[in-house]
């Protein structure tokens, strides 16, 4: 999240205690908190769980027969996995796009058996997902966009007695324009080989993350699929007051109700799997040799920048936000590296070195977006130095 960002964030907050009204505010249906372990997507079972839990219908599969698994697993049973984990980070996006056209041009990059992503993490994860055919795809995503033409700002007025500062009307233009039908095919292919691609929302009503099956919708035939993705990635990048609410229809009982789900960053900047997940159980009955690898892109700088703050409300907020989010992200980092010393799964961690010095001059600027991809190509077609732990272990 840039500092501009933050501040129409924390404009709106402080203004919400002063000023209210309608403006362009959606009505709800809202599910009910008794419903809330039941809601699911009209015709799609499963296509999402919480992100704090193992999910219920976990048990079911780790029960199936060999013979079952190989069958819904027949491309990633018996074989070394590898996971890639995409963090949030708004503009810095580029870092992790740049760093996988730069993998893929050492000829080493792994086809990932996962792949997870939060905010500008899922939008980078189908495409990182489908392998290097889509690089330039996702170079083109980070480079050929201004912040004009993804966001469009609402007046002062507008956004003080609505859900949001900005609309995102180009933005959804342009998740139409590459996560089209042939790419959900494309994914909906490779999750029949038993793949998976997994994008993280916020609940907001619960306050809780929820994990989206992003093959599993591309794989139901549903004819609302494509357009639940676009609202999934879309939901999982928009900034809470900044960027729309998402509202997704959901079904309980057999009765509608609506959802309203925000940036997954809200609740993590990163994730792999839940932690309460026995993973080392899927491993066995996956049969997967040798110690499977996490990859985790962190899409900002680790080590804080020294600020001078000028000791007004405004400023105070705004660095006190980018702090939070930042150890936010150190700590998510942690938790995945405990749980794969937990698992037994290699870890290796990549993040925006010190090195790297530009300045946007707008929340996403094109041409520090396209410096910080060669930048960032650069040093993976070199061969980046994977950490093998977060700063301090």
């Amino acid at each position: 999240m840039k500092t501009s960002l933050i501040a129409a964030l924390t404009m709106l907050t402080l203004t919400t205690f002063f000023l209210s009204g309608c403006g362009t505010i959606p009505t709800r249906n809202p599910l009910p908190e008794a419903l809330g372990d039941q809601a699911q997507i009209p015709g799609i079972p499963r296509a999402k769980f919480w992100g704090d839990e193992t999910p219920n219908f976990a048990g079911a599969v780790l029960g199936q027969s060999r013979e079952k698994l190989k069958a819904q697993f027949p491309g990633i049973m018996g074989r070394t996995h590898h996971y890639l984990a995409l963090s949030g980070g708004g503009a810095n996006g580029a870092f992790g796009a740049g760093l996988l056209a730069g993998w893929s041009a050492t000829g080493t990059r792994p086809e990932f058996t996962m792949v997870t992503g939060i905010s500008t993490g899922a939008l980078i994860a189908p495409f990182a997902f489908l392998g290097s055919a889509y690089d330039a795809q996702l170079k083109e995503m980070y480079t050929a966009y201004s912040t004009k033409d993804l966001v469009i700002k609402h007046s002062l007025l507008n956004a003080l007695t609505g859900s949001s500062a900005v609309s995102t009307a180009p933005m959804r233009k342009m998740l139409a324009k590459y996560i089209n039908q042939a790419v959900m095919e494309a994914i909906a292919a490779e999750h029949r080989r038993g793949r998976r691609l997994f994008v993280s929302t916020t609940n907001l009503d619960a306050k809780r993350p929820v994990i989206w099956n992003i093959g599993r919708i591309a794989v139901s035939g549903h004819p609302d699929a494509l357009a639940l993705i676009h609202q999934v990635v879309l939901a999982s990048a928009s900034i809470p007051a900044v960027f729309p609410p998402m509202l997704i229809e959901v079904e309980a009982e057999g009765k509608p109700y609506d959802e309203i789900h925000v940036d997954g960053g809200t609740a993590s900047q990163v994730f792999l799997y839940p932690a309460s997940m026995d993973w080392k159980q899927v491993l066995e009955k996956l049969e997967v040799p040798g110690t499977p690898e996490v990859y985790v892109v962190r899409n900002s700088p680790l080590n804080p920048d020294w600020e001078t703050v000028h000791p007004s409300i405004l400023p105070i907020a705004n660095v006190s936000i980018d702090s939070l989010i930042r150890t936010q992200g150190i700590g998510d980092m942690y938790r995945i590296y405990l749980d794969c010393q937990r698992d037994g799964i290699d870890f290796n961690l990549a993040y925006i070195p010190e090195g790297f010095d530009a300045t946007p001059k707008e929340d996403f600027d094109p041409v520090y977006m396209g410096k910080l991809f060669d930048f960032a190509y650069e040093l993976a077609k070199e061969g980046y130095p994977w950490s093998d732990a977060p700063p301090g272990f």
